[in-house]
């Protein structure tokens, strides 16, 4: 019998209500100071603390993690291994990328020059710290191990001298410092940029520091500058002898120390060769500002210059024309390019996690501190060590008295269990010495072995009781880091590699290139065309091309050597020479001075002033009847600044700006065709380049200047219905003023 088919059963759909979340697409306003603070600045003090500014062992995080690595790698005596080896190891302390560690490791390296002291012996090619452009070798190619050195900042770095801390993902130990056993934070250059701030260390040569640090250790007034005679750089070099930047330096940790490169002059090729560069540069950077002045001819002694630098070191050849100087030509070098340069100093370093800038003093200080904490933890690690033995030697020294006796209780204790306790009570020792007697070998139960033993608990007590007075003696431990530090200047030191040389072997030379004092008419069209044109050119073909609707504003002779000011509808002022202009002719546009000059976008030429030694007086003469009397040195600057912003006021627009090279008579005229003729002793004189002036033409609503010229005597004689003896004038009538034209500047 069929089953009777039941009826579906509805579905029910449940509704949804409409959820509401509270505060869901709302943009909560917040200061950008607290958002500053709470998200920035945990990221800057992270760069602080943990990656750009090295600790007082002379280290950064990154140098540290890839020392330990290498350290715990067994590289300190055994072979080389592949740096890709060193660099995978190192990931699980430094998880910043295989790339960033690697880099590390080339700073690091003997290959790259860059250390005074290298703690990475390497092989292969490592590049150059003095080259821009020659690259290290792929980590799978070059080899590295530690250098010897590396013994002074591992030295006793298992007897709990420093504090370890767990790595980035807590599955090994690192240590927070090296127990370095010289003050590596001054010896090798450590150079870092944080956020805020910036570090700066200069090297200093290993045993002028560690000497300086025992007589400072000896002498807190010591000093420093009679034992640390200035930075040592790796390079080489000259270092200028200035004992007040040095003192600046050593006592603030700020400062610029000049440093000079070493050359030597070959006469048979007439060729100057440079061999050791200062550190702050590079080989690239100084040939590339040679051949820039070759070209712009403030070296025209020199003919060729090239990179001779091959395995044997460092060497820039630059070959000389016949007849040069090569002192003179070197001394324009020193002037010219990076071939004498300034390492700023910044030693800025962390002290328990806090950036100090410090001088030379109050880092050793610090760091004798620190040496202190590092010789005691040692001291008391061996301490503790030798009270350990000596307690174990005493309880095997009471089993002596009685070895049957020892035996038997071992021999006739039923359970293993009971062989500990039962010695303890048969001896009267403790449990960690009845450990030790119960795990003697039965072949060392005797007397013989037992004495032999015991005979080192008077040398351990001894040895137990100098510690003990070492640690509460300051002078002791002291004598000690004064020990090690004897040790490591006479293992590690080198003699000096920068040299000295003094303020009076500076020549000043003049660099400037000689320009022909050519005569020439200079043109500027209302468009911004310039042209400069010979006399001879001009009287061939006086007639200037022109774009459709120009007008030639400003016609001036002058010479090659005059300075230009270019004024600008933005009120600045661009600065350039006639020399920088190359002879045009009258029958073509010209330069565009916008582009020439790099203007702003929009901005426009307005007029230009020509000046040979910046002498004599602007008037400025805007729409609203006000001038400005400036005297032109204001625009005289001693660098070769190429723009000035606030060059004239633009509170009204310039009708016209005039050169006075003494006071005399100026025309001025409105649109409301009034004239007024004054002398220009009449406006005071301003100091500010954008000074409004003073009121000299008065005017009706809706009435502007807009001519304002010189006139000569003559002219002024014809014009002197329109002279006024006080400034501001309303002016008289002009219907039929004639044309005085402008005086030729």
């Amino acid at each position: 019998m069929a089953r009777k088919k039941q009826p579906e059963k509805k579905r029910e759909i449940q509704s949804i209500p409409n959820a509401y979340i509270e505060g869901a697409g709302i943009v909560a306003e917040e200061k950008i100071t607290e958002t500053l603070e709470k998200n920035y600045m945990p990221y800057a003090m992270s760069v602080i603390i943990s990656r750009a500014l090295p600790e007082i062992d002379g280290f950064k995080p990154s140098h540290r993690k890839l020392l330990y690595t290498m350290y715990k790698m067994g590289l300190l005596n055994g072979a080389r291994t592949k740096s890709a080896n060193v660099v995978g190891q190192t990931m699980r302390l430094n998880p910043h990328g295989d790339g960033a560690i690697y880099e590390t490791m080339v700073r690091l390296a003997r290959g790259n020059e860059a250390l005074l002291h290298p703690y990475v012996d390497s092989k292969g090619n490592f590049g150059k710290a003095y080259s821009r452009d020659m690259a290290y070798a792929a980590s799978r190619y070059t080899e590295v191990k530690l250098e010897p050195i590396c013994q002074e900042l591992f030295r006793d770095i298992d007897k709990e001298t420093v504090d370890f801390v767990p790595n980035y993902d807590n599955t090994m130990m690192e240590p927070s410092l090296f127990p370095a056993t010289f003050p590596s934070v001054l010896v090798n250059a450590n150079v870092g940029i944080a956020v805020s701030m910036a570090s700066a260390v200069c090297p200093f040569n290993l045993a002028e520091v560690c000497e300086t640090t025992i007589a400072l250790m000896k002498n807190p007034e010591h000093d420093i500058l009679s034992t640390l005679k200035g930075p040592d750089f790796p390079g080489g070099g000259f270092l200028l002898t200035d004992e007040a930047e040095l003192r600046k330096v050593i006592d603030t940790g700020r400062g610029s120390l000049k440093v000079r490169a070493k050359w030597n002059y070959d006469k048979s090729g007439g060729c100057i060769e440079i061999t050791e560069i200062p550190y702050s540069t590079t080989v690239e950077a100084i040939i590339d500002k040679i051949i820039e002045h070759v070209k712009s001819g403030k070296l025209r002694e020199i003919s060729y210059v090239r990179d001779e630098t091959d395995l044997g070191g460092l060497k820039i050849a630059i070959d000389l024309k016949r007849g040069a100087d090569p002192e003179k030509v070197m001394q324009k070098l020193f002037k010219l390019t990076p071939l004498m340069d300034s390492y700023s100093c910044n030693f800025n370093i962390l002290i328990n996690g806090t950036p100090r800038v410090m001088g030379v003093r109050e880092i050793l200080s610090e760091w004798i501190a620190f040496r202190e904490e590092c010789v005691k933890r040692r001291v008391f690690y061996d301490l503790k060590k030798k009270r350990e033995k000596l307690h174990l030697l005493e309880g095997l020294e009471k089993i002596l008295l009685d070895i049957d006796k020892a035996i038997r209780i071992v021999r006739e204790t039923a359970e293993e269990i009971h062989v500990v306790p039962n010695l303890m009570a048969g001896f009267g020792i403790d449990e960690v010495q009845a450990e030790y007697v119960a795990e003697i070998k039965l072949r060392h139960l005797n007397r013989e072995y037992i004495l032999n033993r015991t005979k080192e608990i008077g040398s351990l007590r001894e040895e137990i009781a100098d510690m003990e007075e070492i640690l509460n003696s300051p002078k002791r431990i002291r004598s000690i880091i004064a020990k090690e530090l004897k040790e490591t200047a006479k293992k590690y030191g080198q003699p000096r590699r920068t040299l000295f040389f003094h303020a009076d072997e500076i020549v000043d030379v003049d660099t400037d290139v000689e320009i022909a004092d050519d005569p020439m008419h200079l043109f500027l069209s209302d468009s911004g065309y310039f042209k400069k044109i010979t006399p001879a050119s001009l009287r061939m073909n006086a007639e200037q091309k022109l774009k459709e609707n120009d007008e030639m504003r400003r016609h001036v002779e002058t010479t090659n050597r005059a300075e230009l000011i270019f004024l600008t509808s933005l009120g600045q002022a661009y600065k350039t020479r006639a020399s920088a202009f190359d002879v045009s002719k009258a029958s073509v546009l010209g330069d565009y001075i916008p582009a020439k000059l790099g203007f702003d976008e929009g901005e426009y030429v307005v007029d230009m002033l020509v000046t040979q030694d910046y002498s004599g007086q602007l008037l400025f003469v805007y729409e609203n009847g006000k001038a400005a009397k400036i005297a032109m040195n204001a625009y005289e600057t001693k660098t070769n600044r190429k723009r000035l912003s606030k060059a004239f006021s633009d509170k009204s627009p310039l009708v016209a700006v005039l050169q006075l090279p003494e006071e005399c008579q100026v025309l001025v005229r409105s649109s409301g065709n009034r004239a007024v003729l004054f002398d220009t002793a009449l406006v005071a004189a301003k100091a500010a380049r954008d000074s409004q002036g003073v009121q000299v033409m008065t005017l009706k609503a809706k009435q502007t200047v807009t001519e304002a010229v010189i006139v000569t005597s003559e002219q002024a004689e014809s014009l002197k219905k329109y002279r006024v003896k006080t400034i501001p004038a309303a002016g008289a009538l002009a219907k039929e003023l004639p044309d005085v034209g402008q005086m030729t500047l």
